[in-house]
């Protein structure tokens, strides 16, 4: 199975999805954003778009790296990561549906007064205007498709442990 932790940057992914991964025994968690970084490790580089997810081959290679993993380890992967295009949403959930794994899909949310300030308080990262440029794409998928795909999980007034205490306990009912 996959938990899969959407929403934009500052909604608390990779603090919760630790968390999560805690939680549930036999799970692991795998952030596919590496593999954009593998991507974006050939040289000479691949045509920039601005964004990995743009590159076609992310898509099936998240797919298949996740399903290699899983007939390897089995149990659960724990997935924190950012899809805010619903056609790129739906080729990996299909692709991942090819291999009859199942998706718990969340989205993390937060207002966007919590975001901006957690993106621009965050100590490790630092006020990042590429995580700030991602507010307005995600008010959109939310509003037009993102959280008719997902259980929300509203993070605003939630510690990352209660956040991931909710999404366990939906996995687990």
């Amino acid at each position: 199975m996959i938990v899969w932790l959407n929403g934009t940057h500052g909604a608390g992914k990779t603090t919760t999805s630790a968390l999560v991964q805690q939680l549930i025994s036999d799970s692991r968690v795998f952030d596919a954003e590496k593999v954009g970084e593998t991507l974006m490790d050939i040289k000479p580089g691949l045509p920039w778009t601005g964004n990995f997810q743009d590159w076609s081959p992310w898509r099936p290679l998240v797919v298949e790296t996740a399903r290699h993993v899983l007939d390897y380890t089995g149990g659960t992967l724990v997935m924190p990561m950012t899809v805010l295009v619903e056609q790129y949403w739906r080729e990996i959930s299909s692709g991942l549906a090819q291999y009859a794994i199942p998706v718990r899909h969340f989205v993390l949310h937060a207002d966007q007064e919590t975001l901006r300030g957690r993106i621009e308080g965050d100590t490790n990262l630092g006020p990042s205007p590429f995580r700030l440029a991602h507010l307005e794409p995600y008010v959109e998928a939310a509003r037009t498709w993102l959280h008719g795909e997902a259980e929300v999980v509203d993070t605003t007034h939630l510690t990352p442990a209660q956040a991931a205490l909710q999404i366990v306990e939906a996995v687990k009912s």
